[in-house]
């Protein structure tokens, strides 16, 4: 693959894997909308490699309570704050690595990149995060992040591998529905990132070993990289957007994009 064509899709990955308007949408319709070749599942995995590395950095110090909770979990200790942290980001990651893995072995992952599907999940999903930001009280912050919450929102993650969902977005919808507010449910989004892309992350180095590709892991290690950079402004950008301002900025995006993409289709 060509380096302009990694750059835009690097760029694309880096700003929408955080925003709640789906990245996976957007990197399926780059190729349909300007006729490029696809470029692939390995390259759309690696790209959210790059975004995972992002958040690892944005969010340092949570970042390290989650690797000192792992660290005490391992050791059998389950009583203190970082553990308990650490066991309900992997317990919200089951869902959607047990899915993930169920669609790509069946093969119907390849099947839901449709333009038309990416349309209505685009849209619905839009009237989900007005409700929940329009109507959902905000009272409870992370340490207020329960067995409940984690299993709700690890359900809702594993729905949002349909295109055109948001990860991002369908959480931080659970969240705020739940009552966590802005800046809460997108800290606590963005961290269940952590998990469930790092899962993403192994199975993207055991396909290029499989393929023994060399040329398409050199291109999947660039777009890494590239979307990497990307991120850290996306993130900058959304975190000091939902200290000041709501998600209809974000409604109103998805909205005129379903409803170009119900057009086009």
């Amino acid at each position: 693959m060509d380096l302009l064509n990694l750059l835009l899709i690097a760029i694309i990955q880096g700003i929408t894997e955080f925003l709640p308007i789906s990245s996976s949408a957007h990197l399926i319709l780059f190729p349909a909308l300007t006729g490029t070749e696809d470029q692939g599942l390995v390259i759309d995995a690696a790209v959210h490699v790059g975004t995972l590395a992002a958040v690892m950095v944005f969010f340092r110090s949570e970042t390290a309570r989650l690797a000192r909770g792992t660290a005490q979990l391992a050791r059998g200790r389950t009583g203190g704050a970082d553990a308990r942290l650490a066991l309900l980001m992997a317990l919200a990651t089951i869902p959607v690595v047990v899915v993930g893995a169920a669609l790509a072995i069946s093969g119907l992952i390849e099947e839901m990149r449709s333009v038309r599907l990416i349309a209505w999940m685009t849209i619905i999903w839009a009237i989900f995060l007005y409700l929940a930001d329009r109507f959902g009280p905000r009272v409870r912050t992370l340490p207020d992040w329960s067995l409940r919450h984690a299993v709700v929102m690890g359900l809702v993650q594993a729905l949002s591998l349909v295109p055109g969902t948001s990860r991002s977005g369908a959480t931080m919808t659970a969240a705020r529905a739940m009552g966590f507010d802005r800046v809460e449910a997108a800290r606590i989004s963005l961290l269940m990132s952590i998990p469930a892309v790092a899962a993403v992350g192994a199975w993207i180095v055991i396909g290029i070993i499989r393929q023994g590709d060399v040329a398409l892991g050199l291109d999947a290690a660039m777009a890494a990289v590239l979307a990497f950079g990307a991120a850290l402004l996306a993130l900058a950008f959304l975190m000091r957007m939902v200290r000041d301002w709501s998600f209809t900025p974000f409604v109103i995006y998805r909205l005129v994009l379903g409803g170009l993409l119900l057009w086009i289709a």
